[in-house]
């Protein structure tokens, strides 16, 4: 007989003793562990959130919705993806969790899941949840999917290959058009979660003018997904906004699954993302604020004697370290963070920190102040 499911502990849940010593600093703890942004939203995203309260909205998305979207890709990312190859998400860690369960039911011969040796944890939880088997993928000293390394043995049982760019935590990019050549050799759909696009540093852009940043719908819709957040690029995670687009027999199976299963994002929810793909200004103001955040966090870890690289991508730093924990334990005496190991990650990242900035600026004013009376 076999054992009944136990979900395993939530990993942030066991951050409590360290977070407990940073509290105890005056001002209390800087908390740098989750990606959870903290700036103010677009006042005219949140005033779109007062808008469509009556009636259920459409699972796939509104028309809006799925045009803005579309929209969003050409002026972003030099892409024409047709609006009925585009739908609606609860926010894309529910798509994340959910697409092994569903992929299941379409390819039942199928039980593995394919995603990067160190990456965002719900790919392997997704894995978890549909009784499948997650593989790691090995990744590069760039942090960057290594395909060559994967098993054929496992990618004729994949049900899908993830990829991340720019990658949670280490900031990695990876090449997506070898992804998507790899998936469509292999017969394996590929899904690019390109929730940090926005946040993307280093690299050519997709079209002269515009920031880097790149999807992998740029390589043809057959076989991929990408999966896009309005939590971290309009600072809306409590809204739960997200749209994944490309391959229409694949968007439109998984469509047809979700408005059986009753998964719809909020009216109210579709109207202020249809604001916040609209508005590009308010993003090219986060990036400022991010990318001056890195800097300074970088700065006063490396003059601390903790060198800290900045990502190609994102808005995390993924610091080396020998000894993680006793590491965690000195930034929340010292300075008041919480961050978070890297094992948190994978087994291929327990050597490292991870630290999001996304607290405001005040905090790492804080932070400044800290370090400054741990040198004299």
């Amino acid at each position: 007989m076999s054992e009944p499911f136990r979900p395993p502990p939530y990993p942030y849940d066991r951050l409590d003793a360290v977070r407990a010593v940073a509290s105890a600093l005056p001002g209390g703890a800087v908390d740098l562990s989750v990606g959870t942004p903290c700036d103010e939203p677009s006042p005219a995203v949140v005033r779109a959130l007062g808008r469509d309260v009556a009636g259920y909205p459409p699972s796939v998305g509104t028309t809006a919705f799925r045009q803005a979207a579309s929209t969003w890709f050409a002026e972003r990312l030099a892409v024409d993806i047709d609006p009925a190859t585009v739908a609606a998400c609860i926010g894309t860690k529910e798509f994340v969790a959910g697409l092994p369960h569903w992929l299941r039911l379409r390819r039942p011969d199928r039980d593995t899941v394919l995603y990067p040796a160190v990456s965002y944890p719900s790919y392997a939880m997704g894995a978890l949840l549909a009784g499948c088997r997650a593989v790691p993928v090995p990744v590069d000293e760039h942090w960057r999917i290594d395909l060559t390394a994967i098993d054929p043995d496992d990618a004729a049982r994949a049900l899908v290959l993830w990829v991340n760019t720019p990658g949670n935590p280490a900031g990695g990019l990876d090449d997506l058009v070898a992804a998507a050549e790899w998936g469509r050799s292999s017969d394996v759909p590929v899904c690019s979660d390109e929730c940090y696009v926005e946040f993307t540093w280093a690299g050519e852009p997709a079209a002269p003018g515009l920031p880097p940043g790149r999807t992998i719908l740029e390589a043809g819709v057959d076989g991929v997904l990408a999966v896009h957040s309005l939590s971290k690029r309009s600072n809306l995670a409590g809204v739960r906004a997200g749209f994944y687009a490309g391959d229409p027999e694949l968007v439109g199976y998984l469509t047809e699954v979700r408005k059986h299963a009753g998964l719809m994002v909020p009216g109210p929810a579709q109207a202020a993302a249809v604001a916040a793909l609209g508005d590009q200004v308010h993003v090219e103001e986060q990036r400022s604020r991010y990318r001056t955040r890195l800097g300074r966090l970088a700065a006063i870890l490396t003059a601390a004697g903790h060198p800290a690289p900045m990502p190609d991508g994102g808005f995390y730093l993924w610091v080396p370290t020998p000894n993680p924990w006793e590491f965690l334990e000195h930034l929340a005496a010292t300075l008041g963070i919480v961050a978070s190991p890297g094992e948190f990650y994978g087994r291929s990242a327990v050597n490292h920190v991870r630290l999001a900035v996304v607290q405001p600026d005040a905090a790492f004013d804080l932070i400044e102040e800290r370090a400054d009376s741990a040198r004299r």
